[in-house]
């Protein structure tokens, strides 16, 4: 699975369409091409995940949500909603149709990788949440302080 850093913005055309950063793809070296876009659960935007690094996660969540528990069932559905979708031979991905409604309206969008995955945010959106994000810092002794330097945690 590749780690994915950094933020950058592009341009969407009335298409939906909107070119690949080059500083992305450059960590996404040997991948396929390949995409899963779905809504976030957790915010107002989506997220860009690679083939490969959807199909761990879609793995991994088999191995702990049980199919013939309908709340199991339903949150599996929820997070595996997604398109694939591919690079075109101008490095520009397109939105599909069920989910531009998050982009429609946005004239730039930023891309924030998270590490996993990258979100993709209307900049407005985007520059809202961040000015009414709170403190940082504070979320963070909250979250992290007690940790141990050897304890086993993912973010």
């Amino acid at each position: 699975m590749a780690l994915i850093l950094g933020k950058e913005y592009c341009k969407v055309d009335s298409n939906g369409r909107f070119k690949f950063p080059i500083a992305l793809k450059r960590q996404l070296e040997g991948d396929d091409g390949r995409f899963v876009i779905r809504q976030s659960i957790y915010a107002e935007c989506l997220e860009l995940w690679t083939y490969a690094s959807f199909k761990e996660e879609v793995q991994s969540l088999q191995k702990v949500l049980r199919p013939y528990r309908r709340e199991h069932r339903d949150l599996l559905r929820k997070l595996t909603e997604g398109n694939i979708i591919e690079l075109d031979s101008n490095d520009r991905l397109l939105v599909p149709a069920e989910q531009k409604a998050l982009v429609a309206k946005a004239k730039e969008l930023v891309l924030q990788a998270t590490g996993k995955f990258i979100e993709l945010w209307d900049r407005e959106v985007y520059d809202r949440m961040n000015s009414q994000g709170g403190d940082f810092a504070k979320r963070a002794e909250e979250l992290l302080g007690n940790m141990q330097a050897d304890d086993d945690f993912e973010l």
